[in-house]
């Protein structure tokens, strides 16, 4: 396919000031279940128009800026910084809300809700207190390091060096998972020296390019393409150095890894949605059925069960996660990297039961009708191909040997960010 840059009319801009004018941003009035009553509506206008998009490759600008208004990302950011409040739980449970009502638009955020998870779950982040100000305005972020310059995976080609009073930028990062939503991006880069730096900027800086070329076979509308860098100026406060080696919980992808899990529960509560409609509503029994109605049929009920129960095996294995998760926060020491290490476990062991349920869900609902479930007209197939391609996010065989491990002889999960 041809790579699309973002249209003109979709700006940094567009993201902040035009969408916030007239509301109050002082934060304390947030709350979990006001942001979730607000959202409802959002989600079902989501859910009605996502087999549609997919047919026709059609972004939920209009619907994202939609969320984005009502902070969702304030959910799991403390009162006292002017969030939401609620925990991990909360945040994983809306973000299985919005995988459900249309899993491109969960992926989609998922750079921003790592961002509110940074700043809700480290008091020391660099540049805290500037990301909570973009949250409260309801900015939302892209950000990876992914490059497909060469090298060894996870190696940073993109070049930083210093101009003046700041840097200057060139690079090439793939998979910017909702760049094309997003007022910022955050990326590594590499100095003279070596040292591998983080910055993040506005979206609409001179020599920052965005994409539209991501081409895999499912979760095809999450803006994940390509970011350029064309000698890209950022200031002093934009960048800062990026080492956690030395913190007291190392697993810092715990989080991003039960995101993944949240919306492969989502695709799964999707597939289950869509197995019922079906039946109730075009399904008829098949010339040996002993029922007159398909939601008569003792297999297509059995059938539907079987969704069922994998959409909450999935459900509660990432909300159980979750709870674990939310545990690490305000610990140090020891103490902190023994519960980093059981939660990233338990996330890895989620990833596995998500994933599985998830693909079983979208295969399952194939079972619940004869020929005309698989009209291309109909979408479902995008259930299957999108669980597919959030699980290659992270094998879950990589998952379970780790979670097999650390069970049997107590070795620790990688440090290496995918867990």
């Amino acid at each position: 396919m041809t790579p699309r840059p973002l249209a003109a009319d979709h700006t940094a801009a567009d993201h902040t000031a035009a969408d916030h004018a007239g509301t109050d941003h002082a934060g304390s009035g947030y709350t979990v279940d006001g942001i979730r009553a607000a959202v409802s509506p959002i989600l079902r206008r989501l859910s009605a128009g996502a087999r549609e998009r997919e047919l026709t490759r059609q972004y939920a600008f209009d619907d994202v800026r939609a969320l984005a208004r009502e902070r969702i990302t304030l959910i799991g950011v403390a009162k006292e910084d002017g969030g939401a409040g609620g925990s991990v739980r909360d945040v994983a449970d809306l973000v299985i809300a919005i995988a459900r009502a249309d899993s491109n638009v969960a992926q989609a955020l998922r750079s921003s809700f790592l961002t509110a998870n940074q700043v809700a779950s480290r008091p020391d982040l660099p540049g805290r207190e500037t990301t909570l100000r973009r949250l409260r305005d309801g900015d939302l972020f892209a950000g990876t390091s992914n490059e497909r310059t060469g090298g060894a995976s996870g190696s940073v080609n993109t070049t930083i060096r210093r101009d003046g009073g700041g840097y200057v930028i060139n690079g090439e990062k793939y998979y910017s998972t909702g760049g094309l939503y997003a007022s910022w991006f955050s990326g590594l880069a590499k100095d003279e020296s070596g040292t591998v730096l983080g910055f993040t900027v506005p979206v609409d800086r001179e020599g920052v390019e965005r994409l539209d070329d991501f081409d895999a076979v499912g979760q095809r509308l999450t803006a994940s393409g390509t970011t350029r860098l064309v000698n890209v100026r950022a200031h002093e406060d934009e960048v800062v150095i990026r080492d956690n080696s030395l913190l007291d919980n190392p697993w810092l992808g715990a989080f991003a890894q039960l995101y993944l899990a949240a919306v492969e529960a989502g695709i799964a509560a999707a597939a289950l949605d869509d197995a019922v409609w079906f039946v109730r509503e075009k399904a008829r029994p098949i010339k040996h059925s002993t029922a007159a109605r398909s939601v008569d049929d003792p297999y297509v009920r059995q059938t539907v069960g079987e969704i069922a129960a994998r959409a909450q095996a999935a459900r509660s294995a990432v909300l159980l996660a979750a709870e674990v998760v939310h545990g690490v926060r305000g610990l140090t020491g020891s103490r902190a990297r023994a519960a980093g290490a059981e939660a990233a476990v338990t996330v890895a062991q989620t990833g596995v039961i998500a994933i599985e349920a998830a693909l079983r869900a979208a295969e399952l609902l194939f079972d619940v009708a004869g020929g005309s479930i698989t009209n291309r007209d109909l979408g479902f197939d995008r259930h299957w191909r999108n669980a597919r391609t959030v699980a290659n996010h992270n094998p879950r065989q990589w998952k379970a040997a780790v979670a097999g491990a650390y069970h049997l002889t107590g070795e620790e999960p990688p440090t290496s960010g995918l867990f």
